[in-house]
């Protein structure tokens, strides 16, 4: 760039001559990287700090893509994992001639035309081979459950029946170790399933199912199992029942020839229709494109999400840390200018320092995310080819990923560059620069858009309000737009702040001056240097504002979770429901005490320290109409007063915490009532229990210290003419009928609000109303929390365990979600984000204080008044980002309480813990910045440059 000397008595102009000749473009863009290059290498400390802010979330969106990709498998390993070396495998999944059909990638998604979801009615073929040409080879794989003996007992144990261990299965089924069975007496299993026996190559394996017993020649890897999982691989003559595919070695099908089957109602995975599949315009079929596809989307929906947050955060961080190294080039950008460099070349000099920052921390982010998803994976794999399919770069994700971290980088760059290039030349090469004063206009703009997010938060809310009891259609955009505004409104807020922020500080500034020295230092100099501060509390209120919106929701949905929950049992047992495996509501009378003893095994097997059987009477509700039932049939039946049902006019929907109403009485023993209820009773009420008290956990039974009991007919139940202890008197329904007696039992009343046993009576009690019950659950109680491991194996126990007439269902209660578990890990990470971007706000003002501070101790000032205006920084830049956070991330949940209509409550909010975060995380912070004592001050002089 250059400049020409003018004669003495010419008058100096601000603007150039137009006699001098201008650089071209080229040659200025040259000029301003050569200076950014030099800058860069000049700061070195501000450039690392501007680059490790965009380097890691690159990193971190960088590894999400790669672990991501990796788990979306291509064509070639999908049909790898599923076929090994063969080329197709066929099944039944449909009747023959009604039009079945399947997708051509996922053969589980499958139809008819009519998309009812009703099968037809017909015989589906029972070989599918039949369907396919004369002399195709095919190999018949059964997947299934088997029962065997463990050192611990039997349990159920997944296995496959046929010749897996064929060559051709290479790459779904591997030989690990020993030999491949050669016999209808050898078999193969995985390393974990030696482990679970407790054998080894070459020792026998007891199937209880028929009471074989079976020798271990080998182990098999499964690419569909992880190296964890138990499992067995039989010969085909073992003839287990179950799931059964033909694999085809030889025979490719195309998908004229798949669809050709579907018409046999044969669904087929073939490798050629995987690796090209057909175009459909048959929308049913065509419109489910894999699970894949919505993972993949997934993916971009995720990186697109947390790249704008990250990109906001990042912006406003590196922009200040930008503002700082702008100022220090001042005055060489000053020189730059009185040798004629225009304000763009000076803009240009700090956007090309934002550019290259940018590409740089993008490459450096990409090259480490992609290290730590390699690790990452590498600690997360489970040993199963389905879970990472192989170690996948998307490529063109990553080259939009360095593409966002340059924009990223460029965008920090730009308010710095713009004031850069505003600066006075004469002033900054004097080493003055000239305050920053508020304007009107942000302010105003700032309360404008401040006062409509509040309102168009609340509004919404109300909005949603009024269209819910309007007509409208449901896809109408009207009911889809308030919601929106909902979300949007808080986000005005936030901008609201952020540009009246310069003005909010000035405002501290003089609130803060009478209160001490070192308060007024501190809010002056943020007030003076807002183009640093703002920024700063504007990423730590981006940060705190998503973690109270979503503490804020989660705990109201968990709170209203919680009032609905229906616990099957205790909190902390072990509720193994005995389930009839047909029609029926209760297992047949014949083998109640077996599933009982069943039951009372499987609690065994996991260690409980006691258990209690759940008696109760059976369901009217399997009869085909009220003649099918007995005329002696009878319910004993607890009524619960008029005074608490709903009324139906009013009530839309019940719920009874998991409590049967309408059957409400257990027959529970005197000696498992502990084990029971979880607690312990005590002596006296065990007392009066056995005496013919009944035990009420629900308060609302009880009327003057008793329950009222009564006898309706098994026919009144069915027809409704019994008490329902839900609803009062329909309308149109039936009268209620006579009961066959009514009689008042004392109550033992216990504060137990969460039990799925409303009213418990002793054996003997239920004896003397003469209540037929059968056994519905066993309760099993524990001394200690139950091992991972030992819940894993629980419903194979149970499986083992089932038979033809009944099967057990294990399910530990272990009631409604802790709000713990999601706000220990936000505050976390909103703690981290806070801190680290606090961190670097008071790292650039003490840098940029050095002066200040010089001045300061030259007039006498001690490290203790350094050390109290650090202080007041921390609280001044966390205490804005945080009160402003939680302002607007609260409105949110706010607006979503109103227009739930009772459903999501305000009060659930947790509003301690919100307080504590925008108060005492400022305080903390602002406590370290006090600690940490400030540098040796650098007396200097300044020389004026007339």
């Amino acid at each position: 760039m250059t400049a020409t000397v003018e004669r003495p008595e010419t008058r100096t102009s601000d603007r150039p001559s137009s006699s001098v000749r201008r650089p071209g473009r080229r040659a200025r863009w040259r000029v301003a990287a050569r200076l950014a290059h030099r800058q860069l290498r000049r700061t070195l400390l501000s450039s690392a700090l501007i680059g490790t802010l965009v380097l890691l979330p690159i990193a971190a969106m960088t590894a999400y893509a790669v672990i991501g990709a990796s788990m979306i498998g291509t064509p070639q390993e999908r049909v790898t994992a599923e076929l090994g070396q063969m080329e197709a495998w066929v099944s039944v999944g449909g009747i023959p001639d009604s039009g079945f059909w399947q997708s051509p990638i996922d053969p589980t998604w499958t139809g008819y035309p009519d998309n009812s979801g009703n099968t037809p009615e017909g015989t589906p073929i029972a070989d599918p081979t039949a369907a396919l040409p004369s002399g195709t080879e095919a190999i018949r794989v059964v997947e299934s459950t088997v029962r065997v003996q463990t050192p611990d007992g039997v349990t159920g144990m997944p296995a496959w029946g046929g010749e897996v261990w064929d060559e051709r299965f290479e790459g779904r089924y591997e030989l690990l170790d020993g030999a491949t069975a050669r016999s209808g007496r050898e078999i193969m299993a995985t390393p974990a399933a030696l482990e679970r026996l407790g054998i080894a190559i070459g020792d026998e394996v007891v199937v209880t199912d028929g009471d074989r017993s079976y020798t271990v020649v080998g182990t098999l890897d499964s690419a569909v199992l992880s190296d964890a999982t138990s499992a067995l691989f039989l010969p085909a003559s073992a003839g287990l029942s179950g799931d059964a595919r033909w694999y085809l070695p030889d025979l490719s099908l195309n998908w004229p020839e798949v669809e050709k089957l579907n018409e046999d109602g044969v669904v087929a995975y073939s490798r050629s229709v995987i690796q090209e599949p057909p175009v459909l315009s048959d929308k049913t079929r065509g419109g489910w494109s894999g699970a894949d596809d919505g993972a993949l989307w997934t993916v971009l929906i995720v990186l697109i999400a947390g790249g704008l947050f990250a990109a906001y955060v990042v912006v406003m961080l590196a922009g200040a840390a930008f503002a700082v190294a702008a100022r220090r080039q001042q005055r060489s950008l000053a020189v730059a200018a009185s040798v004629g460099a225009a304000p763009a070349d000076l803009r240009r000099v700090i956007l090309l320092q934002g550019t290259a920052l940018g590409l740089i921390s993008g490459i450096l982010g990409l090259a480490l995310g992609v290290g730590a998803a390699a690790v990452t994976m590498a600690l997360l794999a489970d040993g199963s080819a389905t879970q990472f399919w192989g170690f996948h770069v998307p490529w063109l994700i990553l080259a939009g990923i360095l593409t966002f971290s340059v924009l990223v980088g460029t965008a920090s760059a730009v308010l710095p560059a713009r004031t850069v290039a505003r600066t006075d030349t004469l002033s900054a090469l004097r080493g003055a620069r000239r305050p920053q004063r508020p304007r009107a206009s942000r302010p105003i703009w700032g309360s404008i858009l401040l006062i409509l997010g509040v309102a168009l938060t609340i509004g919404s809310a109300f909005a949603i309000l009024a269209i819910e009891v309007t007509d409208l259609p449901w896809d109408s955009p009207l009911r889809a737009i308030p919601p929106f505004g909902i979300v949007i409104g808080p986000i005005l807020v936030q901008i609201g702040i952020l540009l009246s922020g310069r003005w909010l500080l000035w405002i501290t500034a003089k609130a803060l001056s009478p209160v001490s020295v070192a308060a007024r230092i501190a809010a002056r100099d943020a007030a003076a240097n807002s183009s640093r501060t703002v920024p700063a509390f504007a990423a730590i209120a981006a940060t705190v504002f998503v973690a109270v919106f979503a503490m804020s929701q989660t705990s109201m949905q968990n709170a209203w979770t919680a009032r609905d929950w229906a616990y099957q049992a205790p909190v902390g047992t072990l509720a193994i429901a005995i389930q009839p495996t047909g029609a029926e509501s209760t297992v047949d009378s014949s083998v109640a005490s077996e599933a009982t003893d069943a039951g009372i095994a499987l609690a065994d097997s996991v260690g409980a320290s006691g258990t209690a059987v759940i008696a109760r009477q059976p369901e009217v509700w399997g009869y085909a109409n009220s003649l099918d039932i007995p005329a002696d049939e009878t319910r004993v039946i607890a009524v619960m007063p008029d005074r608490h049902l709903f009324d139906p006019e009013v009530e839309n929907s019940f719920t009874a915490n998991g409590q049967n109403r309408p059957n409400p009485i257990a027959v529970v023993s005197v000696d498992e009532l502990d084990e029971a209820l979880g607690i312990t009773v005590s002596s006296a009420q065990r007392a009066a229990y056995r005496d013919g008290a009944a035990i009420v956990t629900d308060p609302q039974y009880v009327t003057d210290g008793t329950i009222d009991v009564g006898a309706w007919s098994g026919r009144d139940v069915y027809d409704g003419k019994a008490p329902d202890n839900i609803w009062t008197a329909w309308e149109d329904g039936p009268s209620r009928g006579e009961p066959l007696w009514e009689r008042k039992v004392d109550a033992i009343a216990l504060e137990l609000p969460h039990q799925a046993v409303a009213v418990a009576v002793a054996p003997e009690t239920a004896a003397e109303f003469e209540m037929a019950t059968r056994p519905s659950m066993v309760i099993a109680a524990f001394d200690a929390p139950v091992p991972v491991e030992v819940r894993d194996r629980v419903q194979e126990n149970a499986d083992a365990l089932g038979t033809a007439d009944w099967i057990l269902s294990p399910y530990f209660e272990n009631g409604p979600p802790d709000d713990s578990l999601w706000i220990v890990p936000i505050l976390s990470a909103v703690g981290v984000l806070v801190l680290g971007a606090s961190g670097v706000a008071l790292s650039l003002a003490r840098f940029e204080r050095r002066p200040d501070d010089a001045t300061l101790s030259a007039i006498g000032g001690t490290n203790g008044l350094r050390r109290r205006v650090g202080l007041w920084q921390g609280l001044i830049i966390a205490g804005f980002g945080t009160l402003a956070g939680a302002v607007a991330g609260v409105l949110p949940p706010i607006g979503f309480a109103i227009q739930s209509r009772g459903v999501l409550l305000i009060p659930d909010i947790p509003w301690g813990v919100l307080a504590l975060l925008a108060v005492a995380l400022p305080l903390a912070i602002a406590a370290v910045s006090w600690l940490i004592p400030p540098r040796r001050a650098e007396l200097t002089r300044r020389t004026a440059i007339a």
